[in-house]
């Protein structure tokens, strides 16, 4: 009697275990895409950052989702074609590193979902109908690089108050970037300091641009977050340094890497709010359904190292509204 409970046991132990096998057979594995326009490593923080926010809502890589990487090593007419590949590879998702990947995703495909992390203009860009309800298959966060335009100038007149003569450093093809300029000459023309568009389109050109801040005697400079100048951030800091030019960028990369300040979005807080995105649309949320989101932590890094090489004594005022001080 007590072997045949033990048969019974067995085969009913045996019926359970072939559905749970079956079950971790079946997972489904979601195939992530991400496009950057630059280096891999100049992003290492943020994709750090979604892959925590994934973590924390309980996504293993390897076991429900895999990375594919695609890079365009700030060659942007490479972009089309990787974003293609990726569309190619059935990927699930696709994960923008900024404004121009976004878009080459966009016109590469309307059927995979778009996640967006740091585009400054989604709607200008023409990545979404509206913030609201974005309509198509693009959504996510934007990092409000052309409305932060004006605090940056705010903090540098707060720095150098008497500034007369500011430049705005940006690539004028990166639809990030471009719609920085209008925004910054209307807001020195309302601090009434005299504005000076510098364009770069590559390190050639930033090179040049100096040049010519240093030629017309530029006193300040404001950096657009555009990707041509992220991918040349020590020699945008090496030049400013090299002119006594009191500049503010908008990643904090650039004051740890010896720039004077940076103001600007939380770029890793941006990726891993995203994850959020991921596992919504993974669970069958339509992204156009998907409000897209504003930045809710804000970074203000000053290198009061710099400052004090530049004969700049930084108000006790500005320094308390920092989030941090490099000495």
């Amino acid at each position: 009697m007590a072997s045949r409970r033990r048969v019974v046991i067995a085969l009913a132990t045996g019926a359970l275990a072939a559905p749970l096998r079956s079950v971790a057979q079946t997972r489904k594995v979601w195939r992530i895409g991400f496009l950057w326009e630059i280096e891999q490593s100049a992003y290492a923080r943020r994709f750090d950052a979604f892959k925590t926010g994934m973590s924390d809502l309980g996504y293993a890589e390897g076991r429900d989702y895999v990375i594919e990487l695609r890079s365009a090593h700030s060659s942007v007419v490479r972009l089309p074609a990787l974003a293609a590949e990726l569309v190619a590879l059935k990927v699930d998702l696709i994960v923008a590193g900024g404004t121009p990947a976004a878009v080459a995703a966009s016109k590469a495909t309307g059927d995979v979902p778009i996640l967006i992390a740091t585009v400054g203009d989604p709607l200008g860009s023409g990545l979404a109908a509206s913030m609201a309800h974005p309509g198509g298959n693009v959504t996510g966060l934007t990092s409000l690089s052309t409305e932060l335009i004006t605090k940056r100038l705010d903090l540098l007149r707060q720095i150098v108050p008497r500034i007369r003569r500011v430049g705005l450093l940006y690539d004028p093809t990166n639809p990030n970037d471009a719609p920085s300029a209008p925004r910054f000459e209307s807001d020195c023309i309302k601090l009434h300091v005299e504005p000076m568009l510098v364009p770069a389109r590559n390190a050639q050109e930033i090179a040049t641009a100096f040049e010519t801040l240093a030629r017309d005697e530029a006193e300040g400079l404001i950096v657009a977050t555009g990707n041509t100048n992220t991918a040349a951030l020590e020699q945008i800091v090496g030049y400013a340094a090299q002119q006594r030019l009191p500049a503010i960028y908008g990643l904090s990369t650039y004051p740890e890497a010896g720039g004077l300040a940076s103001y600007g979005a939380d770029y890793a807080d941006l990726f891993r709010r995203a994850a959020a995105y991921a596992d919504k649309i993974f669970k069958g949320a339509r992204p156009g359904d998907l409000a897209i989101e504003q930045p809710v932590k804000f970074d203000f890094v000053i290198n009061n190292k710099t400052a004090k090489a530049l004969g700049i004594d930084i108000p006790h005022s500005i320094l308390i509204q920092a989030t941090k001080v490099i000495e």
